[in-house]
């Protein structure tokens, strides 16, 4: 690993570890993830899911932009500090949960599971698709497939999503 000039307060540090959540020594993931929940819930119940979703591809795109600074400052692949991946994902969750607090802690449960398991295809992109997008990207597809199990569970129990 190259010496990176970075420093805490670099803006691309500050962004891509979401606030320095994923500088946790442990569970960085868990963490930055833990950090973006609380956001995400209040821009989903007072500004509504169409706010969380252009919030969202915002995450996403400036968290590609900092992933690139970030990595090539650093000389990494797949930094754990750097967290903004999990906050677009877990948003892309948040989005149909209708701002149920119970549907909103399965959207963080079921993030993190498919984010650590990371069953085909995610796992496939993780593995295949390299630099600051490779980073982005298979966070989007966890996000994408809680969002699914989201929906699932919530057919399945009769909650009533608005």
């Amino acid at each position: 690993m190259k010496i990176s000039p970075l420093t805490r307060w670099h803006p691309a540090v500050i962004w891509s570890t979401w606030f320095w959540s994923g500088l946790s020594p442990k569970a960085p993931g868990t963490m930055g993830s833990l950090a973006a929940l609380p956001v995400g819930y209040v821009i989903f119940l007072y500004f509504g899911p169409i706010v969380l979703a252009v919030a969202t591809v915002f995450v996403f795109f400036s968290g590609w932009w900092s992933c690139h600074i970030y990595v090539r400052e650093t000389g990494t692949s797949d930094p754990g500090e750097v967290v903004i991946d999990e906050v677009a994902g877990l948003w892309i969750a948040l989005l149909v949960t209708g701002g149920d607090l119970i549907l909103t802690l399965a959207a963080f449960l079921f993030f993190r599971l498919f984010d650590i398991w990371k069953p085909w295809p995610i796992r496939w992109l993780d593995h295949h698709v390299k630099g600051a997008f490779g980073v982005m990207i298979d966070d989007i597809l966890a996000g994408i497939f809680a969002a699914a199990a989201v929906l699932l569970l919530a057919q399945l129990a009769f909650f009533k999503i608005n």
